[in-house]
């Protein structure tokens, strides 16, 4: 299994991405673009979307693209910034834009967008464990 195909065995195996309907648009090492549908069961009391659902495929995204390296890695921080609000019908996209990997550290920032408009950012560290991912 190269890095490239690491996300879509991770997503095969994601129950909650599946019930968003993340769709996986691009992955090569060091780069995950998803994208998704923004539904009514999706959406809060005020009638827009829910910012766990964004927040949730920015994380999604930095996941995929944290063990696109080869090794298992798992989230030790994160954080968004909400932008925009978000409406049912809406189609965002989120993209891995930084990616800096170190020994046992990696950071990445991921934009959401709808279309060209960027509607939240996302920061994220993770912890790269000795674990391989294995080769299928």
């Amino acid at each position: 299994m190269t890095g490239a195909q690491i996300p879509y065995k991770m997503l095969s195996q994601d129950a909650y991405s599946s019930w968003l309907g993340i769709e996986i648009i691009e992955a090569q090492v060091g780069f995950v673009k998803v994208g998704m549908t923004i539904r009514k069961e999706m959406l809060n009391s005020m009638g827009k979307a829910h910012g766990g659902i964004s927040y949730s495929l920015a994380d999604t995204t930095f996941g995929f693209t944290a063990n696109t390296h080869g090794k298992y890695a798992v989230s030790i921080e994160t954080s968004i910034n909400h932008i925009e609000a978000l409406e049912e019908g809406d189609y965002i996209t989120a993209e891995a834009t930084v990616n800096l990997q170190k020994t046992k550290v990696g950071f990445n920032v991921v934009e959401v967008k709808r279309g060209d408009e960027l509607v939240a950012l996302f920061k994220g560290v993770v912890y790269r464990t000795s674990k391989d991912w294995e080769i299928d």
